[in-house]
């Protein structure tokens, strides 16, 4: 008896050991050649044409010497039909009695061969000849199942098994699969847009002796060889910056960056990041840049610029808004924040309600301003302009204002989807905003930003005029793919560490006199102590353990409900 396992496990064990006793290897090591896969059939069909396929078995629906089920390969469903006969041509019928109809279970992925025809209702459909088990699935998959009214039953719906388990999610929930094949197409059309700009996606290091590019808190590791502290890359921005000194006119990389901060529905503290530096351009120029991306974008991976987001309506199509950051302050807030001290914005923080701690410099609360007062309301894509330059260590000070920086974020749905400027190329400049940053992690603000010494001395080399830009992919896939949640969006969200299942209480299951059969019953159903098993009616139990009785075959009596009211007292 294995308390661990459900019955549905054990069954499917038992089928595998009954494989192997019948010469059949349930996980075979040689290539499995196919020759058409659900999708090619469907869309090239032939009558009586052969073929070959490989997927998981779902759906069977065998009954005497011949059935159906399906098969889902990576690019859709198509129908068996499984005919005794046709598959065992000879006197030996035990692949399809004893392998087809009591072996093969939902979920095991089979090799096929047979002939294509269309049933009677017009479905496209294989005549198998062939069968091969490649792999016997040892847990049962959860099992949807939809009506003819398209309603869906027993969905796979709960957040946390699905993230937790993305490898059943992707079975059971196609729509989950087409999300990640369009971030897949979103990404690949971002590139191709570079790459026929002729500019060159490269690779930046991510263990970083030091966490530039950003004001975030990094996550901290070790390098035992050199014995120093190194950090996990918080943002590429700064080796990329360098390989324009170095010579090259447009450089990119789609980069996984890495942020020891909160965790909610829109930030994950690995995330993927694209940014890109283009020599000799400036910041007016990177906005009409990034607005025909982005519409490409849109064409390429969705076939319209219009996408919907939740209950609202988002357009990509180019030109986007453009606003100052100033004029939205004065906007949303009646406060106009040109030229105001420290003290006079704190102020106005305070009687907003807004967080405006001590350790926060101009730059903080411009931010928080912003963040808490303006963002919400842009709602289609709109570029906000203008920062001032205590909000942008690392961008160049305005043409005209030099109390403003050359710099814009785009908003979408209320969120900041890209960042972009006129890149500070003055190494004198730049060393005196960095030591402006030093003094304000002084004064324990945990986001301001190291000095980067080789980085100042890769400026005093000369860095052309440049314009660098990066966005958020992950952002840009859940609004393009109407996601709201980010863990939708990534294949293996970050997670708390999960709980491991204690053992059953059997001690406390005997002392009350239950005994072994029903005790396996008990934890099959899920109840590990006799808390756990008090938390349910004692009618219901009394009805599932007849179930499970007649469903497994007991040779026992059946149970009492006077009995099992005993185990509740």
């Amino acid at each position: 008896m294995n308390l661990n396992l459900s019955p549905e496990e054990i069954v499917r064990r038992e089928a595998l050991a009954k494989l192997r006793a019948l010469g059949i290897d349930p996980f075979p090591a040689e290539e499995f050649i196919t020759t058409s896969n659900a999708e090619e059939i469907k869309a090239n069909y032939a009558e009586g044409k052969q073929v070959i396929v490989a997927g998981r078995l779902m759906n069977q629906r065998i009954q005497g010497k011949a059935g159906f089920a399906d098969l889902f390969d990576s690019t859709g469903r198509i129908q068996l039909y499984i005919n005794q006969d046709a598959l065992c041509p000879g006197e030996d019928k035990s692949l399809y009695q004893e392998v087809v109809r009591h072996l093969l279970h939902y979920g095991d992925f089979v090799g096929i061969e047979g002939t294509l025809f269309t049933t009677k209702l017009g479905e496209i459909s294989i005549h198998v000849s062939g069968l091969k088990v490649l792999a016997k699935s040892l847990k049962p998959l959860p099992m949807v199942k939809t009506d003819a009214d398209g309603n869906i039953y027993d969905a796979f719906t709960d957040p946390e098994l699905r993230y937790r388990m993305r490898y059943v999610d992707l079975v059971v929930n196609p729509k989950v699969k087409d999300t990640f094949v369009k971030r897949t197409k979103i990404v690949n059309a971002m590139r191709n847009f570079f790459n026929d700009k002729g500019y060159l996606e490269v690779d930046t290091p991510v263990l970083q002796p030091i966490p530039g590019g950003a004001s975030a808190s990094p996550f901290i590791t070790h390098h035992n060889s050199l014995d120093i502290p190194m950090y996990l890359r918080i943002a590429n921005e700064l080796y990329l910056k360098r390989l324009i000194v170095g010579g090259f006119d447009g450089v990119y990389e789609f980069s996984r960056n890495f942020r020891n901060e909160g965790m909610d529905r829109t930030h994950n503290p690995e995330f993927t990041a694209m940014e890109i530096y283009v020599a000799y351009k400036d910041y007016n120029w990177m906005m009409n840049f990034t607005e025909q991306m982005l519409e490409h974008v849109a064409m390429e991976a969705l076939g319209q610029t219009e996408v919907q987001f939740g209950e609202k309506t988002l357009s990509f199509k180019a030109p986007f808004a453009r606003v100052t950051m100033t004029d939205a302050i004065k906007e949303h807030t009646g406060f106009d924040i040109t030229g105001k001290s420290e003290n006079e914005l704190r102020a106005k923080c305070l009687e907003l309600g807004l967080d405006a701690g001590e350790n926060l410099g101009k730059g903080k609360l411009i931010d928080t301003l912003f963040g808490e007062m303006c963002e919400k309301h842009y709602i289609q894509p709109t570029f906000i302009t203008d920062y001032p330059v205590e909000m942008s260590p690392l961008c160049k000070r305005h043409r005209e204002n030099p109390e403003l920086t050359e710099r814009f974020e785009l908003m979408v749905n209320g969120k900041e989807l890209a960042n972009a400027y006129s890149e500070l190329n003055d190494p004198i400049d730049q060393r005196e905003r960095f030591e402006e940053q030093a003094s304000l992690m002084e004064r324990g603000d945990d986001e301001a930003m190291f000095i980067d010494y080789d980085f100042l001395r890769s400026l005093e080399y000369g860095m052309p005029p440049t314009s660098g830009m990066g966005i958020g992919i992950d952002r840009l896939v859940m609004m393009m793919t109407n996601n709201e949640s980010i863990q939708e969006v990534l294949f293996f969200p970050q997670m708390r560490p999960e709980k491991k299942q204690e053992g059953p209480d059997v001690a406390s299951f005997e002392a009350k006199g239950i005994q072994a059969h029903w005790i396996e019953a008990i934890v099959s159903m899920g109840f590990l102590s006799l808390d756990k098993l008090k938390e349910t009616k004692p009618t219901a139990l009394h009805q599932n353990l007849n179930q499970y009785r007649k469903k497994n075959k007991l040779d026992v009596d059946a149970a009492q409900l006077e009995e099992i009211m005993m185990w509740f007292s």
